[in-house]
């Protein structure tokens, strides 16, 4: 039996932000997939990275989230497998989604840059 193939960690960065953007607006996956055409496992498929999103679901995804298309994807400089799967796993927990949310309103680039080194320096090595 063949094995299947990781999930390119860009998929992985856009179902991440999808995720998050819809925690944020307090939708469950639920209501997103009702409003996209879709069952709740195929977005939390997409939100995984396990199923790409086509380019008309990810637009009406955008729509419905009240953000642009662009919002999902990495700066286009790219992202390193290891940070997409990051992201992920920053989304996947109610503590890592409150993190992300907050931490850009954030408004003292000093606050921030401590509070980067204050978690940099709690975590485990990788």
């Amino acid at each position: 039996m063949a094995r299947a193939a990781a999930p390119d960690h860009i998929d992985v960065y856009v179902g991440a932000r999808i995720g998050l953007r819809r925690s944020a607006l307090g939708l469950s996956q639920a209501a997103l997939a009702q409003r996209i055409g879709v069952s709740f496992q195929q977005v939390q498929k997409y939100e995984t990275g396990q199923n790409r999103i086509s380019a008309s679901r990810l637009h009406r995804t955008a729509v419905i989230l009240g953000t642009s298309v662009e919002a999902f994807f990495p700066p286009v400089e790219g992202l390193a497998a290891g940070e997409a799967e990051s992201l992920r796993a920053l989304g996947a927990t109610a503590d890592g989604r409150a993190v992300a949310l907050a931490f850009p309103r954030i408004p003292d680039r000093t606050v921030r840059q401590a509070v980067a080194r204050i978690v940099t320096a709690l975590a485990p090595a990788p």
